[in-house]
């Protein structure tokens, strides 16, 4: 006989303890959370979390070595010591004992094991069942293989076992020039591997405003990256010590190749056939309200289609509890979802590209500012860098502001609520500023604004 639970949750993820905190809390609801892999999910144990800690380690190595003679700071040459940078970032992480206690504590019902659905109201893990009359799926995702020839003959690494590394690559080989790749690329870099990028578009941070993804890219470039753009057919080959890798007339010998050009949604095991739930190559097919073709069964996070990041993840949940237990009429909205790529300097974007909004039909106007004559980054020689800000030309209403400068997540975070309200080119240009800050770019971009 089936356990009753008010809600089931597949998966242990940002989306899944964000739907079962709020469920539980405000609806009182009995929840069930089945998960095969990892209490917590991906985020803070093998992505968001461990890779930042990295990428902070990486930036002290930097800064140390090419600013501290030139500011007067007697040291020796940072070297990274990567059993100890592990270690460190180890300990920032949750244990798996301590993330089973927490969300057992918070009355969930953990299930540990692979669940597959009987029907639209039953799953099964192992031999015992579940029903419930609302189903939640966050699945997550995984690392997507690409099928280049001689990809099966190579031990490549992806963002999780890159972090579990014993030893700093020589040479690396990174596939895809999006936030994964881009910031493992400058991390191991700084840790001293010589780092090459390959991508098959003809620009890196493909979904990125085209002006602020050129600016990181010379500035990756500057650090001695190599970028390779417009790739065609690939190939991989074992030989000793080395992977080979051919791109046309083009050949590498490197030490290690990590994949990073893209996700695979965790569907296959659910049996999603079963209870009705439509996918889209492989993603659950959602509306506005994260509700799924099948009635009673929603879906969220990575898993899902749609915005792939944790705080979308964690949004989308909450819509979903409230439309299942009927307290909202909210709609997905993603018209002003701040995002940033990690490196340094970061890229970071809220609205539309320039390329969007001239594509939505806006007849817009930009306005941009330079990152080296910001006073504030002139402190550490700063050589690349943009604050842009592309905007309504009859109405000034700002459509998109794109930052490449250290900061730049919090820059975009903190403007998000501007924009969605309404802010216009004419509100930025007028407002008072810090400084010196890195801030203060977005002001002397929206000033050639004015008449």
């Amino acid at each position: 006989m089936a356990d009753t639970f008010d809600l089931i949750v597949i998966g242990a993820g940002s989306a899944a303890r964000n739907a079962a905190e709020k469920a539980s809390r405000e609806h009182s609801a009995r929840v069930a959370l089945i998960e095969s892999t990892r209490w917590g999910g991906s985020c803070p144990n093998v992505a968001c979390r461990p890779t930042k800690a990295y990428l902070v380690a990486a930036e002290l190595a930097y800064t140390v070595n090419e600013l501290s003679d030139w500011m007067g700071v007697r040291c020796g040459p940072a070297k990274v010591d990567l059993a100890r940078v592990r270690e460190w970032k180890d300990s920032l992480r949750r244990s798996q004992e301590s993330w089973a206690e927490v969300l057992a504590d918070a009355g969930y019902e953990l299930v540990l094991g692979e669940a597959a659905f009987v029907d639209e109201h039953t799953l099964r893990v192992d031999k015992r069942e579940l029903t419930a009359e609302r189903i939640l799926i966050a699945a997550g995702s995984r690392t997507a293989v690409p099928d280049h020839a001689g990809i099966e003959e190579i031990d490549w690494l992806d963002h999780i076992s890159a972090l579990e590394l014993e030893r700093i690559p020589e040479s690396l080989l990174v596939v895809g020039a999006g936030p994964v790749g881009l910031e493992f690329s400058q991390i191991f870099a700084r840790f001293g591997s010589r780092v090459t990028i390959i991508n098959r578009d003809s620009r890196i941070a493909s979904r990125s405003d085209g002006e602020a993804a050129a600016e990181l890219q010379a500035a990756l470039e500057d650090e001695g990256i190599d970028v390779i753009l417009d790739v065609g057919d690939v190939s991989f080959a074992r030989k000793g010590d080395l992977t080979v890798v051919t791109l046309g007339d083009r050949i590498l010998g490197v030490t290690d190749v990590l994949l990073a050009s893209g996700r695979v949604p965790n569907t296959e095991a659910l049996a999603l056939e079963r209870a009705g739930v439509d996918t889209n190559r492989g993603y659950v097919v959602v509306d506005g309200r994260q509700r799924t073709s099948a009635a009673g069964i929603w879906a969220a996070g990575d898993v899902a289609v749609g915005p792939q990041f944790t705080p979308a993840a964690s949004y989308q949940a909450r819509l979903a509890v409230e439309d299942m237990f009927g307290v909202g009429s909210r709609l997905a909205d993603y018209s002003f979802m701040p995002t940033a790529i990690f490196t340094d300097p970061e890229l970071g974007a809220v609205g539309l590209t320039e390329q969007e909004a001239r594509d939505a039909g806006h007849d817009i106007d930009v306005v941009k500012h330079p990152l080296p004559y910001v006073t504030r980054a002139q402190y550490t020689r700063t050589k690349h860098g943009v604050f842009k800000i592309v905007f309504d030309a009859k109405t000034r209403k700002v459509l998109g502001v794109h930052v490449v400068s250290r900061g730049a997540s919090d820059i975009v975070g903190g403007l998000t609520p501007a924009l969605k309200l309404g802010v216009t080119v004419d509100d930025l240009a007028e407002m008072h500023h810090v400084y010196p800050s890195f801030s203060e770019g977005v002001k002397a971009a929206a000033e050639q604004a004015l008449a």
